[in-house]
């Protein structure tokens, strides 16, 4: 399993385009955990979290900016905190992203979300259990 840790990933832009909303992220910290395996380990990736047909609650914070978290609803769905990867879906969608040092959120509602990520996954770190 493979996620987005929203938490200290670096966005460079945000814009919203013709209804499409588009957060770039710069650095986005990728969790990976082997099936059946309590080792995890930590990348770094560039990507789109792109979302459909949006509807902004918010203004669009200037970038860069760092992720201090945040909710992903897909549909049933909140991911907190996190983005799986992959992600592709359609039907009720929103983005409520939190950033390190403001009050500032940003807050849109759409009919789709999905992930564009870029480049290849490159490894940081092998992250220990502590109570191991």
């Amino acid at each position: 399993m493979t996620s987005i840790d929203l938490r200290g990933s670096e966005i460079d832009s945000i814009e919203c385009r013709e209804g499409v909303l588009r957060v770039h992220f710069s650095r986005a910290y990728l969790i990976k955990t082997m099936t059946g395996s309590k080792e995890r380990t930590r990348w770094w990736q560039a990507g789109d979290l792109i979302l459909e047909e949006a509807s902004l609650s918010s203004g669009i914070p200037a970038a860069p900016l760092i992720g201090r978290g945040g909710d992903i609803e897909e549909n049933i769905y909140t991911y907190r905190d996190m983005i799986p990867v992959p992600l592709t879906s359609r039907g009720h969608a929103r983005v409520l992203l939190h950033f390190e040092g403001s009050d500032t959120s940003l807050d849109a509602v759409g009919t789709a979300v999905r992930l564009e990520m870029t480049d290849t996954p490159k490894y940081i770190e092998h992250l220990r259990d502590e109570h191991a």
